[in-house]
């Protein structure tokens, strides 16, 4: 799905994207990427793109290049507290984007916090500008070995996700 081009919504809409990011093959890591399939059953105002980028973190440096306002990554993070338990985390700072040392372009290792530090410097070398807003839906994970599926803990905190997002994006559909 591609959102409106710039030119073509309506005066102080502001376009979203909101991307599930993690691996299907490691048990919790699958978070962001279930929570976005939830998502596409969901009414969203007409300005927000959902993208499933998996483990395409260079997919989702490129993304971010084409003028979005705001946006709103799904998926795990492990910030020591119970299994399950979600975090609305602010990363539009630059200072929050991972540091000031540019990130090695590895396709290999473009976690979402190596594609959020290397976002300044995509930014300046091409002329876009980033999003206004980054923010992070995180779900504490209970378990990230190899195997397809969620944890009960983590399944159950989905729904929740799902409302936090749906919040998020009709919030900032208008700026």
């Amino acid at each position: 799905m591609t959102g409106p081009a710039p030119e073509a919504r309506a005066p102080g809409t502001a376009r979203t994207l909101v991307a599930g990011v993690g691996n299907i093959f490691l048990g919790d890591d699958g978070f962001g990427v279930e929570t976005l399939r939830r998502l596409t059953r969901e009414a969203l105002p007409a300005s927000v793109e959902l993208a499933d980028v998996g483990v395409r973190g260079v997919h989702l440096a490129y993304e971010l290049l084409d003028g979005w306002d705001t946006l709103v990554l799904v998926d795990v993070t492990a910030r020591g507290g119970a299994p399950g338990t979600l975090y609305l985390i602010d990363a539009s700072a630059a200072g929050d984007r991972g540091g000031t040392e540019p990130a090695p372009l590895d396709g290999h290792r473009m976690t979402p916090d190596a594609v959020l530090a290397l976002l300044d410097n995509l930014c300046v070398g091409t002329g876009a500008a980033p999003p206004r807003r980054i923010l992070v839906v995180g779900c504490e994970p209970a378990c990230l070995d190899e195997g397809i599926g969620l944890s009960p803990q983590v399944a159950a905190a989905v729904p929740e996700a799902v409302r936090m997002v749906t919040e998020l994006v009709r919030q900032e559909a208008v700026v």
